[in-house]
């Protein structure tokens, strides 16, 4: 029998398995990658015996090697916030699929062990930028300011390090960032064993902000602002939390960051994009990412490649979700 452990590589997914691993430890081969690297179970080889845990990765995306590992025997336990598509039935499948706007994997994770590693899972709402959720469940907890401001922190810069077109981009493999957290039943122990970590994270990230804030939007209105950032390494790398950031100080606003792809063989101009839907307005990012080929949740999606030729039509598409939306 082996284990697999399968997770993105965002705080949201370390975070969650942070938590089964504390309840439930597992010497597990471990299975991750940059934050959009979402089919992941199409490397999972496993069959009669094994235990294959995935977490904080679209059903709707890996359906057929979820559907292969099932007839191949292995056991799957699947936690996740995102489209799930039709949902196999199988007994060797357990699933926890919420897609609520407000609840993260780290959420359910949390829901699942009854709150035994909270802290973890404030963390991962956070990363994820569910902040009234984070900002109740720290309360419950009576953390002070200073407290919460470490988890914020934490959970922002771990999810800033899962962006990026490669491995390469990032200040650390998802999988090495989970083995440094795994131990510690607390993030504030890690935050403060780990302390160079959590520095050079938390320093990168307000880095990047930095240069991704003095950008202006290449078209907007008052319901929707897209932003087209430079071809450089911090631009990979802020893409996702630089969304996020926007989201928050407009909360009436949707958002579209895009990111040049490396130049591909048949020519042409293609973008990475984060969408976000308006803070007052969590719905709509799923459904318009999955109609250029992408995916996400109700809050906030992302497309792998956007032809450049298509980039007046996501616009104009995300004026007509949200100005219809907002009365306009």
């Amino acid at each position: 029998m082996s284990d697999i452990d399968v997770f993105n590589g965002d705080a949201d997914g370390i975070c969650a398995l942070i938590q089964l691993r504390q309840q439930e430890p597992r010497d597990a081969q471990l299975i991750t990658g940059i934050k959009r690297d979402i089919r992941l179970l199409e490397q999972v080889k496993a069959g009669s015996g094994d235990r294959v845990t995935v977490l904080d990765i679209s059903m709707k995306q890996n359906t057929q090697s979820l559907q292969r590992l099932l007839q191949d025997g292995a056991s799957v336990f699947y936690a996740d916030h995102h489209q799930a598509g039709d949902i196999p039935h199988s007994p060797l499948l357990e699933a926890h699929i919420y897609t609520q706007s407000n609840t993260c994997t780290g959420l359910i994770a949390d829901y699942l062990l009854q709150g035994r590693y909270r802290e973890w899972a404030i963390v991962a709402a956070y990363g994820d930028n569910i902040v009234q959720v984070a900002d109740d469940y720290a309360a419950r907890l009576s953390l002070s300011e200073r407290q919460r401001g470490q988890l914020r922190n934490l959970g922002i810069a771990m999810n800033y390090n899962g962006y990026g077109f490669s491995a390469a981009d990032l200040f650390y493999h998802p999988a090495r960032l989970y083995r440094l957290a795994r131990p510690y039943t607390s993030p504030f122990d890690f935050i403060a064993d780990q302390a160079l970590v959590y520095q050079t994270l938390t320093q990168g990230y307000q880095d990047d902000l930095d240069c991704g804030l003095k950008m202006s939007p290449e078209l907007a209105d008052e319901q929707v602002a897209l932003f087209v950032l430079p071809d450089c390494q911090w631009a990979r790398r802020i893409s996702g939390v630089l969304g996020n950031e926007l989201a928050n100080r407009y909360p009436q606003r949707a958002h579209a960051v895009l990111t040049p792809m490396p130049a591909v063989a048949e020519g042409g101009s293609y973008f990475q994009v984060s969408l976000r839907a308006p803070k007052e307005n969590l719905t709509g990012a799923d459904m318009i990412a999955s109609e250029f080929g992408g995916g996400g949740r109700q809050g906030a999606a992302g497309i792998n490649n956007l032809p450049a030729a298509d980039i007046q039509t996501l616009f104009r598409r995300l004026q007509a979700e949200y100005s219809a939306k907002s009365g306009g």
